[in-house]
């Protein structure tokens, strides 16, 4: 016989797991964009560098544009597929 789970008859557990779940796919997401660039274009002799704002390419591409695409993905995808969820026990009075 199985035993009954508090987790299964809770909505916010499979929210709050679906949640988790794009937030580690940002994240990984976010490792290989920096993994790519830093690694791919730095990965030549520095005298064969290329340059944006004064900055070589590979560091420009991998961290100052990496956080400004994070930081308008995680916006996104905040607003469109995060909900928000109260954390009060169900069938507790206001």
């Amino acid at each position: 016989m199985k035993q009954q789970n508090i987790y299964d008859n809770d909505p916010r557990y499979k929210i709050a797991n679906r949640e988790a779940l794009i937030g580690v796919g940002l994240a990984v997401f976010n490792f290989i964009w920096w993994f790519v660039f830093a690694y791919g274009l730095g990965g030549r002799d520095p005298s064969e560098y290329s340059y944006v704002f004064g900055l070589p390419a590979w560091f420009f591409y991998s961290c100052v544009l990496g956080v400004v695409v994070m930081a308008v993905l995680v916006t996104i995808v905040v607003k469109k597929w995060f909900v928000e969820v109260s954390f009060d026990e169900e069938g507790e009075e206001q």
